[in-house]
């Protein structure tokens, strides 16, 4: 696992743009945006993990890997009884093999990323069944480590803005797009500061 080279730069960036920011780095040094694990694996665990507990995710994930190869051809080439026998339902099995599927034909290719931007990554990741623009959004994150990335309609950002920059009060997504420009072009960099705030625990995916 590797952290952002940018890190250090953008934290200096923002604490001078921002005394409120600039707290919230003071107040969590444990810096834990990592890239972990290789593209095909991450989004399928992300489409394994939708809408159930990390506990029953882990444990069909784990059944997943006992079954194949996590590589887009093994999993392109199984059917849908075979994952539904992981414990994925029928419309996870259909995204898992639509996204293997995606990879083999080479409709998403990793090694053009270091060349596309954020939004053209975007379009791409959410050509899938399954993976929609958050989905997309946190990989770039979490994966990608790209740096200047703002998921307006997170929750979890939302709560954290309204109660950081407005007394607790609610934050729509218009709102956050607007205060996030404060933060350009490390936008990325503050979003994990703001859910940091939120949980004891740094959040990872």
């Amino acid at each position: 696992m590797r952290k952002p080279d940018y890190w250090p730069a953008a934290c200096r960036a923002l604490s001078r743009a921002d005394p409120v920011m600039a707290g919230l780095i003071r107040a969590y040094p444990d810096v834990a945006l990592r890239s972990r694990g290789n593209a095909f694996e991450t989004l399928l665990r992300a489409i394994v993990g939708q809408q159930i507990s990390v506990k029953a995710a882990d444990a069909v994930w784990a059944r997943v890997r006992a079954a194949t190869a996590i590589q887009p051809e093994p999993v392109a080439a199984l059917g849908i009884d075979d994952l539904r026998a992981c414990g994925l339902s029928r419309m996870k099995a259909a995204y898992a093999i639509d996204l293997a599927s995606h990879f083999v034909s080479g409709k998403i290719r990793p090694r053009r990323w270091a060349r596309m931007e954020d939004e053209a990554i975007i379009d791409e990741l959410a050509d899938v069944r399954g993976i929609g623009r958050w989905t997309a959004e946190m990989f770039l994150i979490f994966h990608l480590l790209r740096p200047n990335v703002w998921p307006a309609d997170d929750l979890g950002l939302l709560k954290a803005i309204g109660l950081h920059y407005r007394d607790g009060e609610k934050v729509s997504a218009r709102e956050a797009k607007e205060i996030g420009e404060n933060w350009q072009p490390w936008r990325t960099v503050a979003t994990w500061y703001l859910w940091r705030s939120l949980d004891p625990v740094a959040v990872e995916y």
